[in-house]
């Protein structure tokens, strides 16, 4: 194999990690190989057919005037409203045929550098699961319908899916300078928590936004978040919420901005400069933040989810 510690990275080839890189551990399910993807697709039972179609169906109640528009597109070019879990094979042709990308099953979180390796050839990793009536609402780990409804359709912009190709690479250096929490903050606030302006307003392109009823009409319209032009430096030096509405969020101009302020930036003399942990708080605004709304902090200041504030 490939190791993190060369210059230049065969991205064909899955790397070995090094003892000094620093990843969190996981237990790699016996049947699975070192890319960790499953044997096939899980045999969807019309249960879990039907759980997908009312998830599907609340959240497109909620994404028209919210949802990017290179998102809704998406949404249509992969026919993703066919009912049922979509078949991977054939969601794999679809997507080939736009950009380039295919999406391939795993059965749980897998380890950075597989999930970079795969990024860094086009294949996106989804849950080979989907959460049951009892998780409805709110899954910790992400499953097939925040993977595939969340994710894929963002892979048929052109500019997005090459974004998402060298956010991969680039995570073999990040190892490298063993600053994957920084790394790991600019996915999360871009590929999860991201917003876009358009024409008519700000939207969404973010997978932990549209994939979520509550959260994708809090990031766009209340008062309580932050909205703050996305600065990369600044990014990668702020912390985050995992489980629970996002304090602040960071808007694009466009997915060639993202890509110009990531892709053709020098991540070595960064890497140098960044500290070990997170600069920068998740309620913070500073003086070089291009501000779009300072929000109230209201919900997170009363304790958001487990107090039961509202989201206002």
């Amino acid at each position: 194999m490939a190791t993190l510690t060369q210059t230049e990275q065969d991205f064909t080839r899955l790397p070995d990690l090094p003892a000094e890189v620093f990843t969190a551990p996981l237990k790699k399910p016996a049947h699975v190989g070192d890319d960790w993807l499953e044997p096939k697709q899980t045999d969807y039972t019309a249960e879990d057919d039907a759980i997908w179609n009312d998830l599907f169906a609340r959240q497109m109640a909620v994404l028209p005037g919210r949802a990017a528009t290179a998102f809704m597109a998406g949404l249509e070019k992969l026919n993703l409203d066919r009912g049922g879990v979509p078949e991977f094979g054939t969601l794999s042709e679809d997507l080939d045929t736009l950009t380039g990308w295919s999406v391939v099953p795993v059965p749980m979180l897998i380890p950075d550098h597989v999930f970079f390796w795969h990024l860094a050839n086009r294949r996106f990793p989804a849950g080979n699961f989907i959460r049951t009536r009892e998780t409805f609402d709110y899954i910790q780990e992400p499953d097939v319908f925040h993977d595939v409804f969340g994710h894929v359709p963002m892979l048929t912009d052109p500019v997005y899916a090459d974004y998402m190709q060298e956010y991969g690479r680039a995570g073999w250096k990040a190892m490298r300078y063993n600053r994957l929490k920084a790394l790991g903050s600019l996915y999360w606030y871009t590929v999860e928590f991201g917003l876009l302006q358009e024409a008519d307003g700000i939207k969404a392109y973010g997978a932990g936004i549209l994939s979520g009823p509550t959260e994708v009409v809090y990031a766009t319209e209340a008062e309580s978040p932050n909205r703050i032009m996305l600065n990369v430096d600044r990014v990668m030096r702020t912390d985050y919420v995992i489980s629970d509405l996002q304090p602040t969020y960071f808007v694009i101009e466009s997915f060639e901005d993202l890509y110009r302020q990531t892709v053709e930036r020098d991540f070595d003399k960064l890497y140098r400069n960044l500290g070990a942990g997170f600069t920068y708080a998740n309620t913070a605004v500073i003086d070089v933040d291009h501000v779009v709304n300072r929000g109230s902090l209201e919900y997170t200041l009363r304790g958001g989810r487990e107090s039961g504030a509202k989201p206002v």
